[in-house]
Order: structure tokens, then sequence, then C-alpha cells
């Protein structure tokens, strides 16, 4: 039987290869509208570049061994985190994007960002991993 924690992992993986592969195909104007004007890159590189890095990311949740899932739980956390000032930036420019054409809308989005960040982490056993290990070096 399949375990709820592997059911997650799995959708999250299907996400971010899907949402990767959306990054360099159909939406890509629409991802550029998140990448913050202050950004010293410009934006559709960085639209093509974080589209790998998902479809990576997603494949890695996919495919990584048992033993390393946990590490890759940290990774895509740390992407979730990493990618979050481009959402705030879409909110503080007002700029519009996947229909996210008002500030409410812009605001509520935000809110999903910390549960993707809680997703990968729970969906690989990260969180709990990452805190056994440490008290066993602890001994």
């Amino acid at each position: 039987m399949i375990s709820p924690r592997s059911v997650a992992r799995v959708a999250l993986g299907g996400v971010l290869v899907f949402a990767g592969t959306t990054h360099l195909t159909v939406a890509r104007e629409e991802f550029q509208a998140q990448v913050p004007p202050w950004f010293p890159a410009d934006p559709d590189v960085v639209v093509v570049v974080s589209g790998w890095v998902e479809v990576v990311l997603g494949l890695a949740l996919l495919l990584a061994p048992r033993r390393d899932r946990w590490v890759v739980g940290w990774v895509v956390a740390a992407f979730f985190v990493a990618i979050f000032p481009g959402n705030v930036s879409q909110l503080l420019t007002r700029t519009d994007g996947f229909g996210l054409d008002t500030d409410a809308a812009r605001a509520i989005r935000l809110l999903f960002q910390p549960l993707l960040v809680v997703w990968a982490l729970r969906s690989t056993d990260a969180w709990r991993t990452w805190r056994e290990r440490r008290r066993a070096g602890d001994r």
C-alpha cells in the first residue's frame, strides 16, 4: 500500500515538473510577471532557468532513492523560499500575471508559499529525518 506521504511527494514532484515545463513553454510570459524589477538578470532568462530547476527538482522528488529524499525535501523547500520574493514583488508592484489582477488575489497567493514549503518537508520526511540525524550526532 502506498503511504499518504508518498502520494504527497509524488504529487508535488508532478506539480513541479508540470510548472517547470510551463515555464519553458506556454506560460513563459506569465512567469516573467514574478521576476522582481530589481533582480539583476533578464526576466526571460530567470524564467527559463527556474523552469529547468523546477523540472529537475520535480524529477528528484519522483526518482530519488528513499535514503536521499529528505535532502531533496530540504532543497525543494529552500527553492520555494528563494522564489518567495518574486511573489512579494508581484504584490508590491501590482503586476498582473496568472489571473492575479487584484491586490487581494496576489496577497492570497502569498499564503500558499509557506504551504509549499511544508508540503516539501512533510512529503519527504525531511524535518523528522534531520532532527533524528542531529540527535544521533549529539550522542
